[in-house]
């Protein structure tokens, strides 16, 4: 029997029908799963915004639970260093090396009268210039007008004590409500070139929005920079920079006059002499090595014979040419970050002759720098990191990236050791800025340990510097504070912390650019991490 024609018709019409809704739902299936998958990863990228933000918030709350608040009217109501007094809690005829010397330290005001809180900021140290020796001291501030500060006398011979206030807590109250205050403390100027054309233009991290401005924004990490637009010229000329301090100041100018070098590291005075500290019992020699991961506590160590050793473990020295070398070979070292790092380089291409530098054509003394040792595979790189970079020498911005974006472009391995040191050209600005880039540097550390766990991190602390650069935009206040708060975004990180505070305390530097005998020691540190 036949099926009528209608029936076929309304068959096939009916399989049609189901083909093209069956289309129609797997198309749907298809483009559905981006937009849900685009939705959850904005979700993610808005969570990561809001635990970044509130870590950011977490920190900027404990710094100001540290802080004083204070406000005064007369200079003589401030913290007096000359009549301050000091005095040794736990006197003894002779001390055994490992014992601990205890100082209370009681401030007083110009007037004589007692300081009844705390915040000043202090410096302690021991010495012995003839032994080429020194150490930091740990303060407690008590929060009252006195101060506990515990030395470990690590050496054999005389100890001397030296207490210094930088700066009074006046002044420390008044440093950190000027670090809260704005950007313009330093301005940048950016040079575009387009053709044979050359225009300069205001650049900085806040402008006016009404100038018309070139926006260089990392979405990922909320980094941002900006320039004024100049006429007819595109954002992407932008091709150099250069910055130089303004005549904006936050302080009053009762405020400024206890920032005037006379008011800088004055030295407490104390009617105790030198420390005799005698071997009263055999040192432990068996200590582990200095390993990455360790907990490294503060002091972290002591100077000796212009030598560091580490409080808590052995340093293996690498005093030959021989040693380094060795140590070196095979591994590709990428140094990232500031002038301190690239201290770190420059001392290396001194000492190991066999390395050999490669032109990057770059210009001036923040291009980016590669050595190699061809013979022994080495390779050593040091890059400066982005915004802000504060210098009068004129510098490229198409060579250099965020620190953040360099790492993730890392293959890693057990043979590369990436060093961050960042800090001295956020001292200027508030401390939100570097707090955001030291967690974004800790995330992209975390991604590169995650799909290469045998690479070597290291963190290289600020140092400490001169007392004669201007306080409000340099001050080692701003250094300390970020000395902390980089501890603390850091502490979990599996890689190692080189307390480089600590070390120019010790060693008494004074000088963002410490002296080679500093320098190689951080080095010689390091090398027991990766080696």
């Amino acid at each position: 029997m036949k099926t009528p024609v209608f029936l076929v018709l309304i068959l096939g019409t009916f399989t049609f029908l189901i083909y093209i809704l069956q289309r129609s739902e797997i198309k749907t299936t298809i483009f559905r799963m981006p937009i849900r998958q685009a939705k959850v990863h904005h979700v993610t990228a808005n969570n990561e915004l809001s635990i970044k933000e509130k870590e950011i918030k977490d920190i900027l709350r404990k710094l100001d639970q540290l802080m004083p608040n204070v406000t005064f009217r007369d200079v003589k109501t401030t913290t007096s260093a000359k009549n301050s007094q000091a005095a040794i809690l736990n006197h003894k005829e002779a001390y055994c090396v490992g014992d601990h010397l205890r100082v209370r330290l009681d401030a007083y005001d110009h007037l004589g009268q007692r300081k009844v809180y705390g915040g000043d900021f202090l410096r302690a140290r021991i010495s012995s210039p003839s032994l080429k020796a020194g150490a930091s001291g740990l303060i407690q501030d008590l929060r009252n007008g006195s101060y506990l500060v515990d030395f470990t006398l690590p050496w054999e011979g005389n100890a001397s004590v030296s207490l210094l206030l930088i700066h009074p807590s006046e002044a420390v109250s008044a440093l950190w409500g000027t670090r809260k205050k704005g950007y313009d403390k330093v301005a940048f100027t950016g040079r575009f070139l387009s053709g044979t054309s050359e225009v300069s233009a205001e650049c900085g991290f806040h402008l006016s929005q009404s100038l018309g401005l070139c926006a260089y924004v990392d979405e990922r990490d909320q980094e941002a920079f900006y320039c004024v637009k100049p006429k007819k010229v595109p954002c992407e000329a932008f091709v150099r920079l250069k910055s130089h301090n303004t005549a904006i100041s936050y302080l009053t100018e009762l405020e400024r006059s206890l920032l005037t070098r006379y008011n800088l590291g004055v030295q407490i005075p104390h009617m105790f002499g030198a420390i005799p500290v005698v071997p009263c019992k055999k040192e432990n020699m068996t200590r582990e090595k200095c390993t990455l991961g360790m907990n490294v506590p503060f002091p972290s160590g002591f100077a000796w014979q212009n030598q560091w050793h580490p409080l808590t473990c052995d340093l293996r020295p690498f005093n030959s040419l021989d040693d380094i070398t060795s140590c070196l070979k095979g591994k590709l070292l990428y140094l990232l970050g500031d002038s301190t790092g690239r201290q770190w380089f420059e001392y290396l291409t001194r000492r190991v002759t066999s390395l050999r530098n490669v032109d990057s054509h770059g210009s001036g003394k923040h291009r980016n720098l590669i050595a190699v040792d061809l013979a022994r595979n080495i390779q050593i790189q040091w890059k400066k990191h982005h915004h802000p970079l504060v210098t009068a020498s004129e510098y490229s911005v198409t060579d250099h990236n965020y620190i953040a974006q360099e790492i993730d472009s890392m293959a890693g391995g057990k043979d590369m050791a990436v060093v961050i040191a960042i800090g001295q050209h956020f001292r200027p600005f508030p401390i939100e800025l570097f707090l955001r880039r030291a967690i974004n540097v800790r995330s992209a550390l975390q991604r590169l340990l995650l799909r290469s766990p045998d690479t070597k991190v290291v963190l290289k602390g600020e140092n400490i510097r001169e007392l004669d650069v201007d306080q409000e935009r340099f001050s080692d206040f701003h250094g300390y504070v970020q000395y902390l708060a980089a501890k603390e975004i850091f502490q979990d990180l599996k890689g190692v912390f080189i307390d480089a505070w600590d070390m120019t305390v010790a060693y008494g530097t004074n000088n963002v650019h410490p002296p080679d005998h500093v320098v190689w020691n951080e080095i010689n540190m390091f090398f027991n991490y990766i080696c």
